[in-house]
């Protein structure tokens, strides 16, 4: 093929760039990675297979290698009183817990009760597994008014504080196991016990995530294999799609567990990957095997090496190049994310960063293998009546469906131009009506209602609510710290902690206070911390307390404050303000005391401040990456910012649908999940950036097309209908393989999963609809000839006339996604811009 021209059906041939030797037209790596795969086809899928099952031995221990952490804010009040707990109190350790244990055939006063609540508490503080350093509740006291705390309203509920010395991790993959040991033991008598806490929680969270992702597969392989089957309508092409996808996905979390080896990352970040994984990779993998069965129908002798070869040469060139430019997108619009300084969002970029890199690399260096082995047999069990090529008959008689589906986009892309402003009003008010709701969102971390409500760990956290109060189960940890040993503070420094726990106590919306002040009073009234020079002299149920409260040096002490309503409500976090605003005062004039205030509110609000101040700089510095992509891409100022537009309109409308979901609770019946009034704190950064970097795709695949027509043929109006023929089939079947994928997640997962799968379904699916159909071919119509317009450069379409009247070529038009088929296919209407553009 000589430099200049194009195959049959297909764009031009790009030009000879310096530095770049070419043969034939063709740039030197494609052709070479053309060459070496083929010519090493066998020996490179033979190691393909084995480094996937090597991959595959690696993945496996990825789920007891995630933590449910992340979410505290390193240096904050929330993170700092949380680890100044772990040591030096009774009951407490570097893993604390709640043992709830629930009779359902005696009640409290009955001997049975006290000797069967025994037990099961027996069963856990001695479990080898567990390694329990103490407890303090129920079972531990003697006198009926401290026991009186730990029991629940109805008589049949009580509690046990348990301390542990297993790290936070470690906890999190042997609890659930304890748990399941502990329910088979004492269901059958009529004992509901469960271990409750953060590491519980989220163990559980852990094992719901690996089960639900499995069903998620089971669902969504079949789902995808059919979707790929309708498009390709060839058995061999959709497996080979889909076996891209799956290795992508693999080769991806093989690398996450050596990374979760050796430092902490969200539980989430499993199901992340994977559903983006597949859905990127098949993506990818659609468009370069299209690319390459239409070069194969395009070429002469389709059965030839030679032609396989120049075809997959061809389609690494062009769909493989907007593959990469594609991944890399992704990858910069995801980085953003680690300006966020918290570990469960960072942990999620990495896992979308690491799997939309090796989707990009199975898809140009492991896919060509796959296509040079298969060759013809691309087609292999071809479903359905096989189309004949209208390019290769050169006639017009019997056009072929592709080409009636092309004249279909035409003529829809056609009807919205006529109408510009009508449809833009229609497209963004639609828009603009389901983006009303984002303007009630909010966001807060998982609690205990992310599982359902039939565990063990959600049973415990519900009996604590309803029988010990709404925020019971989730107190504000007020921690005391005083650089001298309690005791030994003037009487005058006593009295300021002291005016401090009653104000806090005083506060609106406080149940009541946890501390050990009221036992150390009944000692001495006006210096109650003196008894701490002889807690061992202390009675027996006073000192369990005062081990529990305060710690063994006698310089740091708790207080648990518990509100009236759930850790994520409103209430809750306005104690907290009152709560941090008191302890400020407290700590005035540095008399060497310091408040931190920690707890589930805290740490929600923690997390939410740190997404919050981070959000500005990541969408500041993803918009400034993605117009500069663009304006790079398309040599336009305006097309940028149309773009970046739009995508804010349909992530408005995104997120207006997800508050009417899943904080109003409309269909909530359907998804499966209870309503807590907000979404997961980290669900709405990551979706800005995943779907406007998604949607940048869609807008490079679509006008890289318009360009190169307009450029070819000067016709701002007819290059749009033109460019929407030759990708809209494309880009729609891209869509459908991520709604599908993307939906399936969304019914399958846990919480945060399914906001995730649904936001992504929903913005693909609107972007593909409404963006594509309406606003963009409208807009571009309104725009007209200031789509293209740069300063400093002429006009790119004003080139000169070849003999018959056409514009010339321009070498190096891409063809960004598009089959080489459908080039051409629909020929340029004279329109006024085109007698415009033509020199005279």
């Amino acid at each position: 093929m000589s430099e200049g021209r194009a195959a049959p059906g297909g764009p031009p041939d790009g030009p000879v760039r310096p530095g770049r030797p070419t043969r034939g037209g063709e740039p030197r790596l494609p052709t070479w990675l053309s060459r070496l795969t083929g010519r090493h086809r066998w020996p490179l899928a033979v190691l393909w297979l084995l480094l996937l099952g090597v991959a595959g031995w690696q993945a496996a221990p990825l789920p007891g290698l995630l933590s449910g952490g992340g979410w505290y804010v390193s240096g904050s009040g929330s993170a700092v009183a949380a680890e100044r707990l772990t040591e030096g109190f009774t009951g407490r350790g570097a893993t604390s817990l709640t043992l709830v244990v629930k009779d359902t055939r005696h009640r409290a006063g009955d001997p049975a009760f006290d000797t069967r609540v025994r037990e099961a508490a027996e069963a856990v503080l001695r479990d080898d597994g567990l390694r329990a350093t103490g407890g303090y509740g129920y079972t531990t006291l003697t006198s009926e008014g401290p026991r009186a705390a730990f029991l629940g309203e109805d008589g049949r509920t009580a509690t046990i504080r348990v301390g542990s010395e297993l790290d936070d991790g470690t906890a999190r993959r042997v609890l659930p196991g304890i748990q399941e040991e502990l329910s088979d033991r004492f269901e059958p008598k009529g004992l509901q016990v469960s271990l409750v806490s953060q590491a519980a929680l989220w163990g559980e969270v852990n094992h719901l995530s690996e089960r639900g992702l499995i069903f998620a597969e089971l669902v969504t392989l079949p789902l995808i294999l059919l979707v790929l089957l309708l498009l390709f309508r060839s058995v061999a092409a959709a497996l080979a799609a889909l076996l891209v996808g799956v290795t992508s996905v693999v080769f991806a979390l093989a690398v996450l567990a050596v990374v979760a080896g050796r430092t902490e990352l969200s539980v989430f970040v499993q199901n992340a990957a994977t559903m983006l994984g597949l859905g990127v990779g098949v993506d990818y993998s659609l468009f370069m095997i299209m690319r390459f069965k239409s070069e194969l129908r395009a070429g002469e002798g389709p059965a030839s090496r030679a032609n396989v070869e120049r075809a997959l040469t061809r389609t690494l060139r062009t769909s493989g190049e907007t593959v990469v430019a594609s991944g890399l997108t992704i990858m910069a619009a995801m980085s953003t994310l680690f300006l966020v300084d918290l570990s469960v969002i960072q942990s999620m970029a990495l896992g979308v960063v690491v799997v939309v890199a090796f989707s990009v690399l199975t898809s140009v260096l492991l896919l060509p293998v796959l296509l040079h082995v298969l060759g013809p047999g691309i087609e292999w069990g071809r479903i359905g009546r096989r189309k004949r090529d209208s390019g290769r008959t050169g006639t017009g008689r019997g056009r072929s469906d592709e080409g009636r589906a092309e004249g279909s986009w035409v003529a829809v892309t056609r009807a919205v131009m006529r109408r510009p402003v009508l449809f833009l009003v229609v497209g963004v008010a639609a828009l603009t009506a389901l983006a009303l709701p984002a303007l009630r969102l909010e966001t807060f971390t998982p609690d205990a209602r992310v599982v359902p409500a039939d565990a063990a760990v959600r049973q415990g956290y519900d009996a604590v609510r309803d029988e010990f109060g709404v925020g019971g189960a989730a107190p504000l940890q007020v921690v005391v710290s005083s650089d001298t040993p309690l005791q030994q503070r003037s009487g005058t420094d006593v009295a300021r902690l002291l005016r401090f726990h009653d104000t806090i106590a005083g506060l609106p919306g406080v149940v009541r206070t946890d501390s050990a002040i009221g036992t150390l009073r009944q000692a001495d009234r006006e210096r109650p911390f003196a008894a701490l020079a002889g807690r061992d002299r202390l009675p027996g149920d006073a000192r369990a307390t005062v081990d529990f409260f305060v710690s063994r040096d006698g310089r740091t002490t708790l207080v648990e404050v518990v509100g009236d309503d759930t850790a994520s409500s409103d209430a809750a976090r306005k104690l907290l303000s009152s709560v941090r605003a008191e302890a400020a005062g407290f700590t005035a004039g540095d008399r060497g005391w310091t408040v931190d205030v920690g707890g589930e509110t805290a740490e929600g609000v923690d997390a939410n401040k740190v997404i919050e101040d981070g959000l500005v700089p990541v969408i500041a510095t993803m918009l400034g990456v993605i117009y500069l992509l663009l304006l790079i891409t398309f040599r336009s100022v305006f097309l940028p910012l149309k773009a970046i537009a739009m995508n804010l309109l349909s992530v408005g409308a995104t997120y207006g649908v997800l508050v009417l979901v899943f904080q109003d609770g409309l269909g909530n019946a359907l998804f499966g999940f209870d309503v807590d009034g907000h979404l997961t704190n980290f669900v709405p950064v990551l979706l800005v950036t995943l779907l406007f970097s998604l949607s940048t795709d869609y807008e490079v695949f679509l006008l890289s097309r318009v360009r190169e027509d307009y450029v070819v043929t000067g016709d701002d109006i007819g290059s749009v209908a033109r460019g929407m023929s030759a990708t809209m089939p494309l880009i729609s079947g891209a869509a459908i393989l991520m709604v599908a994928v993307f939906a399936a997640f969304a019914f399958t997962g846990i919480l945060p999963i399914q906001q995730l799968g649904l936001g992504m379904a929903l913005a693909i699916a609107l972007d593909a609809t409404v963006v594509r159909l309406l606003i963009v071919p409208a807009s571009m119509r309104l725009m007209s000839r200031v789509n293209w317009w740069l300063p400093g450069r002429g006009n790119p379409a004003a080139r000169p006339l070849t003999p018959q009247g056409a514009h010339t070529p321009v070498q190096g038009a891409a063809d960004h996604g598009t089959t080489a088929g459908s080039t051409g296919s629909v020929h340029p209407e004279p329109t006024d811009s085109t007698k415009r553009t033509a020199p005279q």
